[in-house]
């Protein structure tokens, strides 16, 4: 298989959202440098300051934002530099992989994508509505996917709160506290130069803690964004309907287990509210094995 076949997989494949998350955010930093290089070598890079920058990064005042919406989706995608998204995306692939373990690959999608955009609006509003940085909303852009990322954390941290990674020079340190420790650092440097950036991370945060608080109360805050993507994929790619010739009368009450054995979304419910409750240690071998699968058909 052929680096274009392997870039291909990455991003479209269904083994892994982390992968492709971790690949959609590197290819765009990718091209982005590479535009921008080719650019300085002829002599434009005018027009990556000019044209390409403010098209894609997320500007503080509610003027430039609403002239370019998009922005608000752009903006989670792009990277300065090697360190910034080498970072990001260490911090998505421990934290996301735990999110996709357990509730899968789509509401890691979805805790992604609305924690980045969250976190655009936390920005958008401080920005805007608090005196201290009203002055500077003009000349101030925001870009990056930590918003998104996150989300991934504090959404991990309060889905499985008990959870533990085992830190160099630490050893075993409880989920949460790192989430704590992330949060703080951010809620700190509020007052730093990157202000914009932080004000997203805390934006994003609150939303990962808000998304899993509602999922473990029936109420899961990706349908939109399901539906979206159900429509889009429905439109490149109809189905071919069915005519159903026989009828029976027989009636099915819902199971826990599906035909293709996957556990019916009841079930999960169930299982999430337990986790909520009493912590993931609590589950039974067999509940730990149908969240599994969940995750593993997602």
């Amino acid at each position: 298989m052929g680096l274009k076949e392997d870039v291909q997989q990455a991003i479209t494949g269904r083994n892994s959202a982390v992968r492709q998350l971790i690949a959609i955010n590197v290819a765009a930093f990718a091209l982005y440098w590479l535009v921008a290089i080719l650019l300085f070598l002829f002599g434009q890079q005018q027009i990556t300051e000019l044209y390409i920058e403010p098209n894609l990064y997320l500007p503080a005042n509610w003027q430039g934002a609403l002239e370019k919406p998009w922005t608000l989706f752009t903006y989670f995608l792009m990277h300065k530099d090697p360190f910034h998204i080498f970072f990001n995306m260490v911090w998505l692939y421990w934290f996301g992989t735990l999110i996709e373990e357990y509730l899968g690959r789509i509401r890691l999608f979805n805790l992604f994508i609305l924690g980045g955009l969250f976190g655009g609006i936390m920005y958008l509003l401080c920005y805007n509505f608090i005196p201290v940085f009203q002055p500077y909303a003009a000349k101030t852009v925001l870009l990056g996917a930590s918003g998104g990322i996150y989300a991934v954390v504090l959404g991990a941290a309060t889905l499985l709160p008990n959870y533990t990674f085992n830190l160099f020079l630490f050893g075993p340190v409880k989920i949460t506290w790192i989430a704590a420790v992330y949060v703080m650092l951010s809620f700190i440097s509020v007052v730093s130069v990157n202000a914009g950036g932080n004000l997203a991370h805390l934006g994003g945060a609150l939303f990962g803690y808000l998304y899993i608080w509602q999922l473990q109360n029936g109420n899961d805050w990706g349908k939109p964004i399901n539906y979206i993507r159900n429509t889009v994929k429905h439109i490149l790619a109809p189905e071919t309907k069915m005519e159903v010739t026989h009828k029976t009368s027989m009636r099915f009450s819902p199971k826990p287990v599906n035909s293709n054995g996957v556990p019916s979304e009841e079930e999960i419910d169930r299982i999430l509210d337990k986790i909520s409750h009493t912590g993931y240690e609590s589950l039974s071998k067999e509940e730990k094995q149908k969240l599994f699968r969940a995750g593993q058909n997602n």
